[in-house]
């Protein structure tokens, strides 16, 4: 199974994903690990805003909204079958 390095809010619906970094600074990078969004963490989408953002994604069980600028500093390893 081969992967692909990028950020989160460059994930497609049908993908999976693990988080490898979060280049975010201060309190949001504080409430994100909180939430869990820590390296290693197996990531998706679970529902798109009708525009589009956010985006909700499947976290160790629990959803959690992003919009699109917060998951452009979260970099990820897209799993491929």
């Amino acid at each position: 199974m081969a992967s692909t390095a990028t950020t989160l809010d460059r994930l497609r619906r049908d993908q999976t994903a693990t988080v490898t970094s979060v280049n975010i600074h201060g309190p949001q990078r504080r409430r994100l690990m909180d939430l869990g969004m820590l390296p290693g963490t197996r990531i998706h989408i679970d529902r798109v805003s009708p525009l589009g953002d956010p985006t909700a994604y499947l976290v160790r069980g629990s959803v959690i909204a992003l919009r699109r600028e917060q998951a452009r500093g979260i970099h990820i390893t897209v799993e491929q079958e």
